[in-house]
């Protein structure tokens, strides 16, 4: 026992010296340990792992409790969502220059594995538009250096493999909040620019016009051809026109009929989901009637599809493959990962339920790895498929397994039907569903109304997407996110704030008046009388968390309002040109009887108040900028200045600020604290024309008692940041009941003695730092009290 007390009397005599030398005393108040940190927040080793094995499988949750209500919900929702994916599935490929055969492969492992990762019952996977855009956008770039060397599928197959990895990877390393650094509009943008490419892409083909020109050039290009060309229009652009027409006359029809006989809705509606296959059985059934007796078909039509999986088997990935494909794959996996994570959190709230990022991130990352084996392309989250899953009722992702099996059944006893699908039909398809995804009118102005910035990003994405590519939207939309999210985090606003006496109108609310704090000058509060704080006072509200991006501004700020609004404290009007410092030209004769008088009308500063309710975070150079702040203001005032800090809600932050002096008072004898210097410290063999003013112990300048009714302090009235006087402190009560709770003369709160059990209170904010408040009342409070002793 003796051996055991020795050991921790002498890692505590250890601690004590190394904590002296770094010059913090044994009355450093007490604040959070990164061991006692490190404990509570990092999970049992054995405990830890099975969590993140079980994560890794959902379906395990709810498989134990599937039933026949379930069955019936997702049979129904899986074969209607099964009649849409085959169609787009057909028309995705020709988008990503396949042949339709690999748009079904990719449909049929996507749902099907999906459905054991996912933790979104609602989002349908499978091809989409922009990602099959951008697959046919790498292969044609890399057939055109390499030629021939390498086919679409296996340029395709290895783009899927890679990006899956990728997005594999970032879900298993819990990584899924890097999506959270793009925004919504900027999503919008690039989702809209995409979605107008492809359906002018489409066009040409659904006139006839796509051997004319290359449709794959910028939109705006495309779109000028498409007019010049039309003279040109073949019988396809009956059947494309037509196709489009009748898509659009069923959805509106049908929507007219579910709200005006709500009795059909439902009907209607289920109605409207099959209007996809519905068209591509009419118009192949047309074309197979037009074209059976002719050598040569008379329209455009997609060919043969060979049955079943013929393509089984490893992908052909090799090092100058992945070379040729490197450049393109950032683009390809943030719209894999975006536009599906996107969707999933979308639906989520629709419905109630909340996914988790990063395993779905893991489920798409699985669905394109795995994919590869079967010959597909990359696939992601659908949102007109994932909507209308939605609607039909869907109650688990098995309802996958079902759509799985409507599209192997479309692979084995429907391909060679396929053969007579009229090309421009399937253009007229694709149309309609890119349609969805622009941005409407009211969308967009509700961009401008909330946010003109990230509506300027909305626009410049769409804008980059018309004119050049849909890569340089998406470059644009991911550089501008950040660089508006660094300025807002380097310049935030913050406010100097006064007094409000408000008291509520209702009679029920009794006739209490209270204060709140307001911005002493605010375009949204132009008709409230903001009352200034008690004179020599500044209280500063944060709007950021104070960090090295703009920690220096914060302390310009304030040191430009106390230099605007307080009195300097040794008069400098007078000294000569050759006294003054370089930087400090000083004013000119003519109006130094006039400086002095606006001078003796300011108050000279005693405290500052910083409101730190908004700061969530507080770095090295934010301490040592508030260090800073305290030393220019004080030698200012030549005063000692209190520095009052309110609202703070991480003990990490508090940890901060009493390393950095505050709270409690400087931590070294005769210098201010420097955390971050940036100069040697030791400056006694320097010479100085101008020696600064003698400090006391604290480290405080040594200044002459004045009286405080003319707006000078007395000393026997200063606390200043080093002093330990006492202030009001909020405490919370332990106990149950509240009744017969009275102030302390402290400030802090008791219960009255009722019984013979007296109730203890615990304070809210630690006693040994007097500087900390609960909130601005209590530290203006803490002022008033002061002066009161």
């Amino acid at each position: 026992m003796a051996t055991v007390h020795e050991h921790g009397h002498q890692q505590r005599d250890i601690k004590t010296r190394v904590k002296n030398y770094f010059g913090y005393t044994d009355s450093t108040p007490e604040t959070i340990s990164v061991v006692s940190w490190a404990k509570n927040t990092t999970p049992n080793a054995r405990s830890g792992v099975k969590t993140y094995l079980l994560s890794l499988f959902p379906f395990l949750q709810w498989a134990p409790r599937y039933n026949l209500t379930w069955l019936f919900g997702d049979l129904v929702a899986g074969i209607t969502v099964g009649m849409v994916l085959v169609p787009q599935s057909l028309s995705y490929a020709k988008i990503a220059l396949l042949e339709p055969q690999y748009g079904l492969y990719s449909s049929f492992i996507g749902v099907l594995t999906y459905a054991f990762f996912a933790t979104s019952k609602d989002v349908s996977i499978g091809p989409v538009a922009v990602m099959s855009l951008e697959t046919g956008n790498i292969i044609a770039k890399v057939q055109s250096e390499f030629g021939t060397l390498y086919s679409a599928p296996v340029i395709a197959t290895a783009l899927a493999f890679i990006c899956g990895f990728i997005v594999l990877a970032i879900g298993l390393l819990r990584l899924g909040w890097l999506v959270e650094f793009i925004p919504q509009p900027a999503v919008s943008g690039f989702m809209t620019g995409s979605a107008l490419n492809i359906a002018a892409g489409q066009v040409p083909a659904l006139m006839g016009l796509a051997k004319r020109f290359n449709t794959r050039d910028a939109t705006y290009k495309v779109i000028i051809n498409t007019l010049k060309n039309l003279r040109f229009s073949s019988l396809d652009a009956a059947f494309g026109v037509t196709s489009l027409f009748l898509l659009y006359f069923i959805k509106w029809s049908l929507a007219w009929v579910g709200q005006k006989k709500p009795r059909y809705a439902r009907a209607a509606f289920f109605a409207s989901c099959v209007r996809h296959a519905f068209v591509i059985i009419i118009y192949t059934i047309i074309s197979w009637r037009i074209n059976i007796h002719h050598k040569t078909a008379r329209i455009a039509l997609v060919g043969k599809v060979p049955s079943g999986l013929q393509h089984v088997g490893r992908p052909e990935i090799t090092g100058e493959l992945i070379a040729a494909i490197g450049p393109h794959i950032p683009v390809a996996t943030i719209i894999l990962l975006l536009e599906h994570i996107s969707i999933s959190k979308s639906f989520g709230r629709l419905n109630g339920y909340k996914i988790n990022p990063n395993q779905e991130l893991i489920a798409i990352g699985v669905n394109n790895t795995l994919g590869t084996l079967f010959s597909a392309y990359p696939s992601t989250g659908s949102f007109s498929r994932s909507a209308l899953k939605s609607k039909a009722g869907v109650r688990t992702p098995a309802a996958g397994l079902a759509t799985g099996v409507v599209v192997i059944v479309a692979l084995y006893a429907v391909a060679p039907a396929f053969y007579w699908i009229p090309n421009a039909t399937l253009s007229a398809l694709i149309i309609h569903a890119v349609a969805d995804l622009v941005a409407s009118p009211k969308h967009s102005y509700a961009f401008w109304r909330v946010s003109p910035l990230e509506y300027i990003i909305f626009v410049g994405a769409v804008l980059w997407s018309v004119f050049y590519t849909i890569e340089s939207g998406i470059y644009w939309s991911l550089a501008t996110s950040i660089v508006l999210l660094l300025v807002r985090l380097a310049r935030p606003k913050g406010h100097f704030l006064g007094r409000v006496r408000i008291k509520p109108e209702s009679p029920e609310g009794g006739h209490q008046i209270r204060d709140v704090y307001l911005p002493l000058c605010s375009e949204a509060h132009q008709d409230i009388p903001v009352e200034a704080p008690p004179p020599g006072v500044v209280i500063y509200r944060f709007e950021e968390s104070f960090l090295y991006p703009n920690a220096s501004l914060i302390n310009d700020r304030i040191v430009h309002y106390v230099k605007q609004n307080t009195r300097r404290g040794k008069d400098f009007t007078g000294i000569s040109a050759g006294d003054r410092p370089w930087n400090d030209p000083g004013p000119k004769a003519k109006d130094l009887a006039q400086i002095a008088e606006d001078e003796q009308n300011k108050p000279k500063l005693r405290a500052v108040i910083l409101d730190f309710t908004a700061v969530a975070n507080l770095d090295t150079t934010g301490v040592q900028n508030l260090i800073d702040t305290r030393v220019e203001v004080e030698k200012w005032a030549d005063a000692k200045v209190e520095f009052h800090f309110c609202g703070i809600l991480s003990p990490w932050i508090r940890r901060a600020l009493i390393a950095g002096g505050f709270g409690q008072g400087n931590t070294r004898k005769g210098t201010a604290l420097e955390v971050a210097p940036a100069v040697i410290e030791n400056l006694e063999n320097v010479a100085s024309p101008h020696p600064l003013p003698e400090r006391d112990e604290d480290g405080f300048p040594i200044h002459r008692p004045v009286d405080i009714e003319t707006g000078r302090l007395d000393e026997a009235h200063q606390g200043g940041s080093g002093s330990g006087t006492s202030s009001s402190r909020a405490s919370y009560v332990d106990e149950k009941d509240v009744h017969g709770v009275s102030l302390n003369k402290d400030g802090s709160y008791a219960r009255r003695r009722t019984s013979e059990n007296s109730q203890k209170t615990v304070p809210l904010v630690d006693r040994s730092t007097p500087f900390f408040h609960f909130d601005l009342h209590d530290a203006i409070n803490s002022l008033h009290l002061h002066e009161d002793q």
